[in-house]
Protein backbone atom coordinates (compact mmCIF):
# COMPACT_ATOMS: atom_id res chain seq x y z
CA UNK A 1 0.00 0.00 0.00
CA UNK A 2 1.32 3.44 -0.91
CA UNK A 3 1.74 5.98 1.84
CA UNK A 4 1.00 9.61 1.15
CA UNK A 5 2.99 11.48 3.77
CA UNK A 6 3.80 14.46 1.56
CA UNK A 7 1.08 14.89 -1.02
CA UNK A 8 0.27 18.00 -2.97
CA UNK A 9 -2.62 19.15 -0.79
CA UNK A 10 -5.24 20.85 -2.98
CA UNK A 11 -8.20 22.78 -1.58
CA UNK A 12 -10.70 21.73 -4.27
CA UNK A 13 -11.30 17.99 -3.89
CA UNK A 14 -10.99 15.77 -6.97
CA UNK A 15 -14.60 14.57 -6.71
CA UNK A 16 -15.79 18.15 -7.30
CA UNK A 17 -13.60 18.61 -10.38
CA UNK A 18 -14.64 15.21 -11.72
CA UNK A 19 -18.30 16.17 -11.36
CA UNK A 20 -17.70 19.45 -13.21
CA UNK A 21 -15.93 17.51 -15.96
CA UNK A 22 -19.03 15.33 -16.30
CA UNK A 23 -21.78 17.94 -15.94
CA UNK A 24 -20.36 21.28 -17.06
CA UNK A 25 -20.44 23.28 -20.25
CA UNK A 26 -17.59 22.62 -22.72
CA UNK A 27 -15.60 25.52 -21.23
CA UNK A 28 -16.20 24.34 -17.66
CA UNK A 29 -15.32 20.76 -18.53
CA UNK A 30 -12.10 21.87 -20.17
CA UNK A 31 -11.05 23.90 -17.11
CA UNK A 32 -11.82 21.01 -14.75
CA UNK A 33 -9.89 18.49 -16.83
CA UNK A 34 -6.92 20.84 -17.13
CA UNK A 35 -6.88 21.32 -13.36
CA UNK A 36 -7.08 17.57 -12.72
CA UNK A 37 -4.26 16.88 -15.18
CA UNK A 38 -2.09 19.67 -13.77
CA UNK A 39 -2.58 18.41 -10.21
CA UNK A 40 -1.64 14.87 -11.27
CA UNK A 41 1.48 16.16 -13.05
CA UNK A 42 2.51 18.12 -9.98
CA UNK A 43 2.12 15.06 -7.75
CA UNK A 44 4.25 13.00 -10.10
CA UNK A 45 6.91 15.68 -10.31
CA UNK A 46 7.08 16.21 -6.56
CA UNK A 47 6.98 12.57 -5.47
CA UNK A 48 7.66 13.54 -1.86
CA UNK A 49 9.37 16.27 0.09
CA UNK A 50 12.40 14.56 1.58
CA UNK A 51 13.42 15.00 5.18
CA UNK A 52 16.65 16.47 3.81
CA UNK A 53 14.77 19.31 2.11
CA UNK A 54 12.64 19.86 5.21
CA UNK A 55 15.80 20.12 7.31
CA UNK A 56 17.37 22.47 4.78
CA UNK A 57 14.35 24.78 4.92
CA UNK A 58 14.60 24.85 8.70
CA UNK A 59 18.29 25.72 8.60
CA UNK A 60 17.65 28.55 6.12
CA UNK A 61 14.78 30.01 8.15
CA UNK A 62 15.51 33.57 9.34
CA UNK A 63 13.08 33.36 12.27
CA UNK A 64 10.10 35.63 12.87
CA UNK A 65 7.44 36.57 10.35
CA UNK A 66 8.89 36.55 6.85
CA UNK A 67 6.53 36.54 3.86
CA UNK A 68 7.61 36.29 0.23
CA UNK A 69 4.99 36.65 -2.51
CA UNK A 70 5.85 35.62 -6.07
CA UNK A 71 4.04 36.01 -9.39
CA UNK A 72 4.06 33.01 -11.76
CA UNK A 73 2.53 35.22 -14.50
CA UNK A 74 0.29 32.32 -15.59
CA UNK A 75 3.36 30.12 -16.02
CA UNK A 76 4.38 26.95 -14.20
CA UNK A 77 7.84 27.85 -12.88
CA UNK A 78 7.95 28.05 -9.10
CA UNK A 79 8.32 30.21 -7.21
CA UNK A 80 8.22 32.88 -9.98
CA UNK A 81 9.08 36.58 -9.77
CA UNK A 82 9.30 38.12 -6.29
CA UNK A 83 6.75 40.96 -6.11
CA UNK A 84 6.28 41.63 -2.39
CA UNK A 85 8.17 40.70 0.74
CA UNK A 86 7.90 41.32 4.47
CA UNK A 87 7.35 44.98 5.24
CA UNK A 88 6.60 46.08 1.66
CA UNK A 89 3.58 48.28 0.99
CA UNK A 90 0.51 46.76 -0.71
CA UNK A 91 0.62 46.43 -4.48
CA UNK A 92 -2.09 47.06 -7.06
CA UNK A 93 -2.60 43.28 -7.39
CA UNK A 94 -5.40 41.98 -5.14
CA UNK A 95 -4.12 38.38 -5.26
CA UNK A 96 -0.65 39.46 -4.10
CA UNK A 97 -2.08 41.42 -1.19
CA UNK A 98 -4.51 38.66 -0.19
CA UNK A 99 -1.74 36.06 -0.17
CA UNK A 100 0.44 38.40 1.90
CA UNK A 101 -2.31 39.24 4.41
CA UNK A 102 -3.63 35.68 4.67
CA UNK A 103 -0.24 34.11 5.28
CA UNK A 104 0.46 36.82 7.86
CA UNK A 105 -2.82 36.14 9.67
CA UNK A 106 -2.02 32.43 9.72
CA UNK A 107 1.45 33.11 11.11
CA UNK A 108 -0.08 35.38 13.77
CA UNK A 109 -2.57 32.74 14.93
CA UNK A 110 0.08 30.10 15.42
CA UNK A 111 2.63 32.50 16.94
CA UNK A 112 0.47 34.69 19.15
CA UNK A 113 -1.98 32.05 20.35
CA UNK A 114 0.03 28.80 20.25
CA UNK A 115 3.61 30.17 20.52
CA UNK A 116 4.63 28.49 17.27
CA UNK A 117 7.16 30.33 15.11
CA UNK A 118 5.85 29.74 11.58
CA UNK A 119 4.83 26.52 9.85
CA UNK A 120 7.79 24.44 10.98
CA UNK A 121 8.04 25.96 14.45
CA UNK A 122 11.46 27.35 13.56
CA UNK A 123 10.78 30.54 11.65
CA UNK A 124 10.31 29.09 8.17
CA UNK A 125 9.70 31.73 5.50
CA UNK A 126 6.16 31.75 4.13
CA UNK A 127 6.45 31.62 0.35
CA UNK A 128 3.38 32.06 -1.84
CA UNK A 129 3.01 32.10 -5.62
CA UNK A 130 -0.05 33.71 -7.26
CA UNK A 131 -1.29 33.60 -10.87
CA UNK A 132 -0.20 30.00 -11.32
CA UNK A 133 -1.01 28.73 -14.81
CA UNK A 134 -3.93 30.06 -16.83
CA UNK A 135 -7.37 29.12 -15.61
CA UNK A 136 -6.13 26.94 -12.75
CA UNK A 137 -9.05 26.08 -10.46
CA UNK A 138 -7.16 25.23 -7.29
CA UNK A 139 -4.73 26.22 -4.56
CA UNK A 140 -2.23 23.92 -2.92
CA UNK A 141 0.60 23.48 -0.44
CA UNK A 142 3.36 21.54 -2.21
CA UNK A 143 5.47 20.76 0.83
CA UNK A 144 7.55 23.91 0.50
CA UNK A 145 5.23 26.80 -0.41
CA UNK A 146 1.70 27.95 -1.25
CA UNK A 147 0.48 28.13 -4.85
CA UNK A 148 -2.74 29.83 -6.01
CA UNK A 149 -4.64 29.71 -9.27
CA UNK A 150 -6.84 32.51 -10.60
CA UNK A 151 -9.97 30.43 -11.07
CA UNK A 152 -12.18 30.99 -14.10
CA UNK A 153 -11.42 34.65 -14.72
CA UNK A 154 -10.86 34.06 -18.45
CA UNK A 155 -14.14 32.22 -19.05
CA UNK A 156 -17.35 33.92 -20.19
CA UNK A 157 -19.25 35.30 -17.21
CA UNK A 158 -22.01 32.68 -17.47
CA UNK A 159 -19.46 29.82 -17.28
CA UNK A 160 -17.45 31.05 -14.31
CA UNK A 161 -17.61 28.82 -11.23
CA UNK A 162 -14.53 29.82 -9.19
CA UNK A 163 -13.12 33.19 -8.21
CA UNK A 164 -9.39 33.65 -7.55
CA UNK A 165 -8.17 31.30 -4.84
CA UNK A 166 -6.63 33.95 -2.61
CA UNK A 167 -10.07 35.43 -2.02
CA UNK A 168 -10.83 33.15 0.95
CA UNK A 169 -8.58 33.64 3.95
CA UNK A 170 -9.69 30.28 5.37
CA UNK A 171 -8.30 28.58 2.23
CA UNK A 172 -4.93 30.22 2.91
CA UNK A 173 -5.01 29.12 6.56
CA UNK A 174 -6.17 25.63 5.55
CA UNK A 175 -3.34 25.06 3.09
CA UNK A 176 -0.62 26.43 5.35
CA UNK A 177 -1.83 24.17 8.16
CA UNK A 178 -1.00 21.21 5.92
CA UNK A 179 2.56 22.40 6.44
CA UNK A 180 2.16 22.31 10.23
CA UNK A 181 0.84 18.75 10.02
CA UNK A 182 3.74 17.85 7.72
CA UNK A 183 6.24 18.94 10.38
CA UNK A 184 4.34 17.51 13.35
CA UNK A 185 1.98 14.49 13.28
CA UNK A 186 2.84 13.65 9.65
CA UNK A 187 -0.61 12.15 9.19
CA UNK A 188 -0.58 9.72 6.28
CA UNK A 189 -2.70 11.17 3.48
CA UNK A 190 -5.18 8.35 3.07
CA UNK A 191 -8.38 7.06 4.71
CA UNK A 192 -8.95 8.21 8.31
CA UNK A 193 -5.44 9.65 8.92
CA UNK A 194 -5.82 11.60 5.67
CA UNK A 195 -9.29 12.81 6.68
CA UNK A 196 -7.82 13.97 10.00
CA UNK A 197 -5.11 15.76 8.01
CA UNK A 198 -7.79 17.59 6.03
CA UNK A 199 -9.86 18.27 9.12
CA UNK A 200 -6.94 19.82 11.00
CA UNK A 201 -6.47 22.19 8.08
CA UNK A 202 -10.16 23.08 8.06
CA UNK A 203 -10.10 23.68 11.83
CA UNK A 204 -7.20 26.12 11.77
CA UNK A 205 -8.22 27.67 8.46
CA UNK A 206 -11.56 28.54 10.04
CA UNK A 207 -9.85 29.81 13.20
CA UNK A 208 -7.63 32.12 11.13
CA UNK A 209 -10.75 33.66 9.58
CA UNK A 210 -12.59 33.88 12.91
CA UNK A 211 -9.66 35.60 14.60
CA UNK A 212 -9.21 38.16 11.79
CA UNK A 213 -12.92 38.93 12.02
CA UNK A 214 -12.93 38.87 15.83
CA UNK A 215 -15.83 36.41 15.77
CA UNK A 216 -16.93 34.12 18.56
CA UNK A 217 -17.85 30.51 17.85
CA UNK A 218 -21.52 31.52 17.74
CA UNK A 219 -20.89 34.38 15.29
CA UNK A 220 -18.68 32.39 12.89
CA UNK A 221 -20.07 30.87 9.68
CA UNK A 222 -17.89 27.72 9.87
CA UNK A 223 -17.71 27.66 6.06
CA UNK A 224 -14.50 26.68 4.28
CA UNK A 225 -14.00 28.53 1.00
CA UNK A 226 -16.43 31.36 1.63
CA UNK A 227 -16.43 33.66 -1.40
CA UNK A 228 -14.70 31.14 -3.67
CA UNK A 229 -17.81 30.36 -5.72
CA UNK A 230 -19.20 32.85 -8.24
CA UNK A 231 -22.92 33.70 -8.22
CA UNK A 232 -23.40 30.97 -10.85
CA UNK A 233 -22.97 28.30 -8.17
CA UNK A 234 -25.68 27.25 -5.73
CA UNK A 235 -23.47 27.03 -2.68
CA UNK A 236 -21.81 28.96 0.13
CA UNK A 237 -18.40 27.26 0.08
CA UNK A 238 -16.70 23.93 -0.44
CA UNK A 239 -17.37 22.56 3.06
CA UNK A 240 -19.46 23.34 6.14
CA UNK A 241 -18.00 22.38 9.51
CA UNK A 242 -21.31 23.15 11.18
CA UNK A 243 -23.48 21.02 8.90
CA UNK A 244 -21.32 18.76 6.71
CA UNK A 245 -23.11 17.89 3.47
CA UNK A 246 -24.89 21.25 3.10
CA UNK A 247 -22.21 23.55 1.63
CA UNK A 248 -23.41 23.27 -1.97
CA UNK A 249 -26.02 21.55 -4.10
CA UNK A 250 -25.46 22.56 -7.69
CA UNK A 251 -26.32 21.08 -11.11
CA UNK A 252 -22.69 21.38 -12.25
CA UNK A 253 -20.74 20.78 -9.03
CA UNK A 254 -23.11 18.16 -7.66
CA UNK A 255 -24.12 17.86 -4.00
CA UNK A 256 -21.76 18.18 -1.06
CA UNK A 257 -21.01 14.53 -0.13
CA UNK A 258 -19.65 15.07 3.38
CA UNK A 259 -21.10 13.07 6.28
CA UNK A 260 -21.33 14.55 9.74
CA UNK A 261 -21.73 11.28 11.67
CA UNK A 262 -20.01 7.91 11.72
CA UNK A 263 -23.22 6.15 10.70
CA UNK A 264 -22.85 7.85 7.31
CA UNK A 265 -19.09 7.24 6.94
CA UNK A 266 -18.24 6.85 3.25
CA UNK A 267 -16.17 3.79 2.38
CA UNK A 268 -14.37 4.61 -0.86
CA UNK A 269 -10.99 4.14 -2.49
CA UNK A 270 -11.23 7.39 -4.48
CA UNK A 271 -9.84 10.67 -3.14
CA UNK A 272 -7.17 8.71 -1.21
CA UNK A 273 -9.90 6.92 0.68
CA UNK A 274 -12.28 9.86 0.99
CA UNK A 275 -9.96 12.29 2.78
CA UNK A 276 -11.99 15.34 1.65
CA UNK A 277 -15.29 13.58 2.33
CA UNK A 278 -15.04 11.92 5.74
CA UNK A 279 -13.20 14.92 7.20
CA UNK A 280 -16.70 16.27 7.83
CA UNK A 281 -16.98 13.97 10.86
CA UNK A 282 -14.02 15.34 12.90
CA UNK A 283 -14.87 18.81 11.57
CA UNK A 284 -18.28 18.68 13.20
CA UNK A 285 -16.78 17.23 16.40
CA UNK A 286 -14.60 20.34 16.65
CA UNK A 287 -17.53 22.64 15.86
CA UNK A 288 -19.67 21.06 18.61
CA UNK A 289 -16.78 21.31 21.08
CA UNK A 290 -16.26 24.98 20.26
CA UNK A 291 -19.95 25.76 20.55
CA UNK A 292 -20.17 24.01 23.91
CA UNK A 293 -17.32 26.16 25.21
CA UNK A 294 -18.49 29.43 23.64
CA UNK A 295 -16.30 32.51 23.33
CA UNK A 296 -13.44 32.52 20.85
CA UNK A 297 -12.90 29.05 19.42
CA UNK A 298 -9.15 29.51 19.00
CA UNK A 299 -8.61 29.99 22.73
CA UNK A 300 -9.69 26.67 24.22
CA UNK A 301 -10.95 24.28 21.54
CA UNK A 302 -8.17 25.40 19.21
CA UNK A 303 -5.55 24.98 21.93
CA UNK A 304 -6.72 21.43 22.61
CA UNK A 305 -6.60 20.50 18.93
CA UNK A 306 -3.23 22.20 18.39
CA UNK A 307 -1.49 20.46 21.30
CA UNK A 308 -2.98 17.16 20.17
CA UNK A 309 -1.66 17.71 16.63
CA UNK A 310 1.76 18.80 17.90
CA UNK A 311 2.35 16.26 20.65
CA UNK A 312 0.06 13.27 20.42
CA UNK A 313 -1.22 12.30 16.99
CA UNK A 314 0.97 10.00 14.91
CA UNK A 315 1.12 9.20 11.21
CA UNK A 316 -1.54 6.49 11.30
CA UNK A 317 -3.94 7.93 13.89
CA UNK A 318 -7.61 7.10 13.36
CA UNK A 319 -10.74 9.07 14.34
CA UNK A 320 -11.00 7.11 17.61
CA UNK A 321 -7.39 7.99 18.43
CA UNK A 322 -8.06 11.66 17.81
CA UNK A 323 -11.14 11.54 20.03
CA UNK A 324 -9.25 9.85 22.86
CA UNK A 325 -6.24 12.15 22.53
CA UNK A 326 -8.16 15.43 22.36
CA UNK A 327 -10.07 14.30 25.46
CA UNK A 328 -6.79 13.45 27.21
CA UNK A 329 -5.25 16.77 26.16
CA UNK A 330 -8.25 18.72 27.44
CA UNK A 331 -7.81 17.05 30.81
CA UNK A 332 -4.11 17.87 30.89
CA UNK A 333 -4.68 21.51 29.92
CA UNK A 334 -7.82 22.31 31.89
CA UNK A 335 -8.25 19.52 34.43
CA UNK A 336 -9.95 16.14 34.54
CA UNK A 337 -13.71 16.46 34.48
CA UNK A 338 -13.42 20.11 33.46
CA UNK A 339 -15.97 21.87 31.29
CA UNK A 340 -13.43 21.79 28.49
CA UNK A 341 -12.92 18.04 28.74
CA UNK A 342 -16.67 17.39 28.87
CA UNK A 343 -17.13 19.60 25.80
CA UNK A 344 -14.64 17.48 23.87
CA UNK A 345 -16.46 14.33 24.97
CA UNK A 346 -19.77 15.73 23.75
CA UNK A 347 -18.25 16.89 20.47
CA UNK A 348 -17.16 13.39 19.57
CA UNK A 349 -20.31 11.75 20.99
CA UNK A 350 -22.46 13.89 18.69
CA UNK A 351 -20.70 12.42 15.65
CA UNK A 352 -20.98 8.84 16.91
CA UNK A 353 -17.59 8.36 18.59
CA UNK A 354 -17.35 7.53 22.29
CA UNK A 355 -14.11 8.66 23.89
CA UNK A 356 -12.19 6.23 26.06
CA UNK A 357 -12.37 8.15 29.32
CA UNK A 358 -11.22 5.28 31.52
CA UNK A 359 -14.68 4.57 32.94
CA UNK A 360 -15.33 1.39 30.94
CA UNK A 361 -14.93 -1.49 33.42
CA UNK A 362 -12.31 -4.09 32.53
CA UNK A 363 -13.47 -7.63 31.71
CA UNK A 364 -13.80 -9.91 34.77
CA UNK A 365 -10.74 -12.03 35.53
CA UNK A 366 -10.95 -15.78 34.86
CA UNK A 367 -12.12 -17.94 37.74
CA UNK A 368 -9.26 -19.34 39.84
CA UNK A 369 -8.19 -22.74 38.62
CA UNK A 370 -10.34 -22.38 35.57
CA UNK A 371 -9.46 -22.01 31.97
CA UNK A 372 -10.74 -22.84 28.52
CA UNK A 373 -10.02 -26.56 28.81
CA UNK A 374 -11.71 -26.98 32.19
CA UNK A 375 -14.76 -24.98 31.06
CA UNK A 376 -15.10 -27.14 27.97
CA UNK A 377 -14.78 -30.36 30.00
CA UNK A 378 -17.39 -29.11 32.45
CA UNK A 379 -19.82 -28.44 29.59
CA UNK A 380 -19.55 -32.02 28.40
CA UNK A 381 -19.70 -33.42 31.92
CA UNK A 382 -16.10 -34.60 32.00
CA UNK A 383 -14.98 -32.32 34.82
CA UNK A 384 -16.37 -32.14 38.31
CA UNK A 385 -18.32 -29.05 39.27
CA UNK A 386 -16.60 -26.75 41.75
CA UNK A 387 -17.60 -27.18 45.35
CA UNK A 388 -19.47 -24.33 46.87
Amino acid sequence: MHKHNHPMNCIVPPHMLETIAANGTPAQRNMAVQTLVTSAEMRGRRLALSEYLAAAMRQAAPGGKSRLIYDAKTGVSLPGTLVRQEGDAPTADAAVNEAYDGSGATYDLFKEVYSRDSIDGGGMQLKSTVHYRKGYDNAFWNGEQMVYGDGDEDLPEQDRLFNRFTISIDIIGHELTHGVTQFEAKLVYSYQPGALNESMSDVFGSLVKQRVRNQSAVQADWIIGEGLFTPNVNGVGIRSMKEPGTAYNDPVLGKDPQPGHMKDYVNTTSDNGGVHINSGIPNRAFYITAMELGGYAWEKAGQIWYVTLRDKLTANSQFQDCANLTYLTAGELFGKGSIEQLAVKKGWADVGITVDDGTTPPPPPPEPGGGCLESLLRLIGAAPAKSR
